[in-house]
């Protein structure tokens, strides 16, 4: 079976100008052009897509996944697992917010009060599920499915005072790398180093086995991305840098 271009982007759900442009930055060509300029599409094509779209679905960025497909070693039937382990994963948690948010909705209607547990089980859910959104993919890559599994239940597993301490953890963090940044403090300095220290506490109450080189990949991670760099420096740039070489010089 062969598609044009047109039939194809009907099959696919997508435009006739997204297939354009994923043949241009060569995540997609088609099996052949003819002489007319008309682009059309094979078997091994549709197949591609469909992989495209499973990485899409995931968040998975489109170079990164031209990069994934063609890799020598890419195992097709091996990838669709892990793409059902995740869609279930993530079925899970969506199935648990459901949950939570029906239940308030419930209360709400009836005028009954949620207890404040179960109110903190809702909001922890939710934050799992949009951080898996914005960063699953690549923790998960990094670092496997067990680790951020792993950190995501001691997440959720966590009671309302312990969640309050991590986040005025975070919140002290933010402030000290602002303050060092401003005083034109050294990452070397021993405020690096408490910096380094405070970061590594933060990161252990969801990561127990973080290993020096584990944290100096997570701090990595603040510069090479930017959604990271902006958490960092959305009040005095320079933090997520300062994070970084701090963790490079004093993680142990």
């Amino acid at each position: 079976m062969e598609y044009s271009i047109q039939q194809l982007a009907r099959l696919s759900g997508l435009t006739a100008r997204t297939l354009r442009w994923y043949d241009q930055i060569g995540l997609l060509k088609p099996a052949r052009v003819a002489e007319s300029g008309y682009r059309y599409y094979g078997p091994a094509q549709v197949d591609r897509l469909q992989d495209i779209l499973y990485y899409r679905a995931l968040g998975v960025e489109l170079g990164h996944i031209r990069e994934l497909l063609d890799d020598p070693s890419f195992d097709r039937l091996d990838a669709l697992r892990r793409h059902l382990e995740k869609l279930r994963a993530q079925q899970a948690r969506l199935d648990a917010l459901i949950r939570s948010v029906e239940k308030t909705i419930g209360c709400e209607e009836r005028r009954e009060n949620m207890n404040d547990a179960e109110k903190f089980e809702a909001l922890k859910r939710q934050a799992v599920a949009e951080n898996e959104a914005a960063y699953g993919q690549e923790a998960r890559t990094a670092y496997g499915d067990s680790a951020v599994d792993a950190a995501n239940s001691r997440f959720l597993g966590m009671d309302k005072t312990t969640h309050d301490a991590w986040n005025e953890q975070d919140v002290r963090l933010r402030a000290g790398l602002e303050a060092a940044v401003q005083a034109g403090l050294s990452p070397e300095s021993e405020t690096g180093r408490e910096l380094c220290a405070l970061h590594r506490q933060w990161l252990a109450a969801t990561t127990p086995r973080l290993t020096p080189a584990m944290h100096r990949g997570i701090a990595e991670l603040y510069v090479q991305d930017e959604r990271f760099t902006a958490y960092y420096d959305r009040t005095v740039p320079g933090c997520a840098r300062f994070l970084r070489d701090a963790v490079a010089r004093w993680a142990e």
